[in-house]
């Protein structure tokens, strides 16, 4: 298959201005597939509304756990219940937006086995935004309520002395986490080039990573720690910026002033995953091939 018609678009002299148009296009296309899905959702807004309240009350028993957790002790990894509630509604409010947006990514593995990545391969339209687009999912938006529900009751009850940089601090966490997260799911869809059926690798790293991050650093390993920083740097979403928003010391004692590379980490870790994307889709060659 043509590289061309891979990556779709028009070709264009030029490889900056082939990408920007590629990117434009893929970002029409993207808006283009999921407004279909909306309307396709909507024509039966009764059971969307149903199944959205559904979402959010399943996520919302991971926070019920948390409590219950407190309903026994006073601290945990002497963090105390709005301290945890602010990690819990960042980081699940983060994940919410990414799994909202490129959740339907984790099929792609589903899609090189069963031959009908071909089909996709053959359109003038990005690869990425057809996958990411595809069965999208609006449900998916319970989650990030729940997620700001439970960050807005942290907010309103957490103990801290708010300065305008720690207020900014709080929403470009979630927007530098969701970046994160997107990252992740980018990269694991690009490693289901090769394994073909790695959709629990995935999970592993992205519903994983929401999980771990729900938690203190302090009630883990310092090696798991400094792995989710400094290997996957999962901990930019929410543990390295909350500690200085919470005024607590980092437990492998990174300074400070890391809390502001989440941008510049989110920024490299999505053009990490956009290189695996193109690897992988050259990679990839039919299915029975």
């Amino acid at each position: 298959m043509a590289e061309g018609a891979r990556e779709g678009g028009p070709p264009v002299r030029g490889r900056v201005p082939l990408r920007g148009v590629r990117a434009a296009e893929g970002v029409r296309a993207y808006g283009l597939i999921v407004a279909m899905w909306v309307r396709s959702t909507m024509a039966y807004r009764l059971s969307f509304a149903m199944t959205a309240f559904g979402n959010l009350a399943a996520t919302a028993f991971d926070f019920v756990a948390i409590l219950l957790m407190f309903s026994h002790v006073e601290a945990l990894g002497g963090w105390s219940l709005p301290e945890v509630a602010f990690l819990y509604g960042t980081t699940s409010t983060a994940f919410g937006l990414a799994d909202l947006v490129l959740g339907s990514v984790d099929r792609l593995g589903r899609r090189v086995r069963d031959g009908t990545l071909d089909v996709l391969l053959v359109r003038p339209v990005p690869v990425l935004a057809q996958v990411a687009a595809d069965r999208f999912a609006l449900r998916r938006l319970g989650r990030v309520v729940q997620g700001l529900l439970v960050l807005g009751y942290a907010l309103a009850t957490v103990e801290v002395q708010w300065t305008p940089a720690r207020v900014a601090a709080v929403p470009l966490m979630v927007l530098c986490g969701g970046a994160l997260f997107a990252a992740v799911f980018v990269a694991g869809a690009a490693f289901q080039f090769l394994a073909q059926d790695a959709a629990e690798v995935q999970n592993a790293f992205t519903y994983g990573g929401n999980t771990l991050l729900q938690y203190p650093p302090s009630i883990f390993a310092k090696d798991l720690v400094r792995g989710v920083t400094f290997v996957v740097p999962l901990a930019f979403v929410n543990w390295v910026p909350a500690m200085y928003v919470l005024g607590r010391q980092s437990p492998i004692g990174l300074p400070a002033w890391c809390a502001l590379l989440p941008p510049f980490v989110a920024a490299a870790a999505l053009a990490a995953a956009a290189l695996a994307w193109r690897a992988g889709l050259r990679a990839y060659r039919s299915t029975g091939s």
